[in-house]
């Protein structure tokens, strides 16, 4: 398998497959959206034929719910369930206080529903996404269609008062059509290119009539899961304050996870 895999693509999934160790049977877990908790939910749905786990998934996608009934993961509403022990997903974009900018699938209301229902929120990533300071990743605000133009205008007042070093707005498309959510919402990305001060811009956003939710995610992360294409996986726990490697044998054979050292 090693060897049919990009380096993104074996630091993605080594990352996911660290992340299972972390769910235990019986939990209710939280699924992301995007290539990289794709990753995950492959992983989950293999312990769900291979070793008989029993855990239910709560979507923060169609096409995550389409994903995990694929490989055999119980769906659920989070009306259900009402809180969930897990939610790993992946991220665009984190920091050293492991802050995040998410929504370049466009899921990151429903993402971050779910994420702050949790006991607890794992972040899967490549090395690729850490950064200094968020705002190189545009960052996605979704907005209601009603008044999308006044919206965007209140926007750019906002953004004049902000340490951003870029005010550019476009409102994402899909080909020759809007975008829309899974909400029925349109989304606005904002290319900053730096964000000065990302709690009190995403304070801010949230008070602009129009706005539904952004992409800015501020004390919801509890750990950050890095893969690394050479079989390096990085785990740092925010919340325990404690970091560890733990070293993949990836060979080129079906069983590239057979050998695990820490």
């Amino acid at each position: 398998m090693s060897s049919q895999l990009t380096p993104i693509d074996m630091a993605k999934f080594i990352a996911a497959k660290q992340a299972t160790e972390y769910v235990e049977d019986g939990m209710n877990v939280g699924l992301g959206s995007g290539s990289t908790a794709a990753w995950f939910i492959q992983c989950l749905g293999e312990m769900v034929r291979d070793e008989g786990l029993k855990i239910k998934g709560v979507p923060t996608s169609s096409q995550t719910a389409e994903l995990a009934r694929e490989v055999g993961i119980e769906i659920v509403s989070l009306e259900q369930v009402k809180w969930l022990d897990l939610t790993v997903d992946g991220t665009d974009e984190y920091d050293r206080n492991l802050n995040l900018i998410k929504g370049g699938g466009g899921a990151h209301l429903r993402e971050k529903i779910v994420a702050t229902a949790s006991e607890r929120m794992i972040v899967i990533a490549d090395a690729t996404k850490k950064v200094d300071t968020l705002g190189a990743f545009p960052l996605p605000v979704e907005v209601v269609p009603f008044g999308l133009a006044a919206t965007k205008g209140l926007i750019e007042e906002t953004l004049v008062g902000m340490d951003v070093l870029g005010r550019d707005i476009k409102q994402r498309m899909h080909g020759d059509r809007p975008f829309v959510t899974d909400g029925g919402n349109l989304i606005l990305d904002l290319h900053l290119r730096h964000i000065g001060n990302a709690r009190l811009l995403g304070f801010i956003l949230n008070q602009v009539p129009g706005v539904v939710e952004h992409g800015l995610f501020i004390d919801i992360c509890d750990m950050v899961i890095v893969g690394h294409g050479d079989g390096k996986v990085t785990v740092r726990d925010i919340t325990n304050d404690t970091s560890e490697v733990v070293q993949y044998d990836v060979r080129d054979d079906d069983n590239i996870f057979a050998d695990i050292a820490e």
